[in-house]
């Protein structure tokens, strides 16, 4: 699985991950950044299906496989330097951020501090149970 020659121009950095970019294919949103590895970008062309590596967990994951909020990839493009994947995504739920908003960007910066702009579509105890 891992020997695709078009992984190959892929920078890795320093512990095999690349950053991934998630954008939404018709807004153009960023709604989040997380990190791939080869097996997490091979999986996500593979099944259509974005795939991320956890450098808290240390582990592959399926973005929604506990939510339920898939992202379904309608195009990977690769930057310049090859070292920034982006995936244009459509997201089911219109929920990417575990805060239950629909992008990890919802603070902006207003006179000297972050302030929460977007609002919660879902309370996260909803979508991944009152422990988390």
């Amino acid at each position: 699985m891992n020997n695709s020659p078009w992984l190959d121009e892929v920078k890795w950095d320093g512990n095999g991950l690349v950053t991934a970019i998630a954008q939404d294919a018709k807004t153009q949103r960023v709604l989040m950044v997380a990190w791939m590895n080869r097996e997490a970008l091979q999986l996500t062309a593979d099944s259509g299906i974005a795939h991320y590596y956890s450098r808290s967990r240390q582990k592959l994951w399926k973005k929604g496989e506990e939510s339920g909020h898939l992202q379904h990839v309608q195009e990977l493009r690769l930057d310049c330097d090859g070292d920034v994947v982006v995936l244009q995504i459509e997201q089911a739920g219109g929920i990417a951020c575990h805060t239950g908003r629909a992008s990890c960007f919802y603070r902006r910066f207003e006179q000297g501090a972050w302030v929460s702009v977007d609002e919660v579509l879902k309370d996260p105890a909803a979508i991944y149970g009152a422990g988390n």
